[in-house]
């Protein structure tokens, strides 16, 4: 039979391994980058900058790293990004493209911000909110996108199913609640703004 300490050292060890063992996610999440002031004249011409970043399923890939510290703080905060950059957290093999076929017949809820910070906490709430699962229409979730820019940043969740009005409005009030915004904020179909650049919103929350 073995001993009480034996039995509290094995516990003790099992606990640190336990410990140890990463904290998946639900699911596949990727970071990509893209510097739209070098992005090229002419048709085709959006997203042609388009970079694959960084790809995660654990808790721990998110914050950590044995190089940088937080990665979040060292490499994926808005405000440290280049006036003209957009970056993305989008779903494992979906490309934040319209093109895709998970964003094909998708649309966006957009919300602006004037401050850096706001932009910043803005994002992190959102991150944190979809590697969470934190939204009832999670599936209909295909990620979001940080638009850094000289005059006024914009922030926009991309969904899957423009159409699905109740799955829309339902994701556009969580995200309200999220990021703390009381402004109204606007939901637009792609394949309007494919038509018209300044198309209006669809829905509003």
């Amino acid at each position: 039979m073995a001993s009480e300490a034996a039995v509290v050292e094995a516990t003790a060890a099992g606990a640190e391994e336990v410990a140890k063992q990463p904290h998946k996610l639900e699911r596949k999440w990727t970071f990509w980058f893209d510097n739209q002031s070098k992005a090229k004249q002419g048709a085709g011409a959006w997203g042609s900058g388009l970079r694959k970043a960084y790809t995660f399923d654990t808790v721990e890939e998110f914050w950590c790293s044995e190089v940088s510290g937080s990665l979040y703080d060292q490499i994926f905060r808005p405000s440290k990004f280049p006036a003209n950059a957009d970056f993305h957290l989008f779903k494992g093999g979906i490309e934040p493209k319209w093109e895709d076929p998970e964003c094909a017949n998708g649309g966006k809820w957009t919300v602006t911000s004037n401050k850096k910070p706001d932009l910043d906490n803005m994002w992190l709430e959102t991150l944190m909110a979809l590697i969470g699962e934190q939204f009832d229409e999670a599936d209909e979730i295909c990620g979001v996108v940080a638009s850094v820019r000289q005059r006024q940043d914009k922030l926009a969740l991309w969904t899957k199913t423009a159409s699905n009005e109740a799955a829309q409005m339902s994701i556009g009030r969580k995200w309200k609640e999220i990021i703390d915004v009381a402004d109204k904020i606007s939901y637009n179909f792609h394949d309007d703004a494919k038509k018209e650049r300044s198309a209006k919103g669809r829905y509003n929350v």
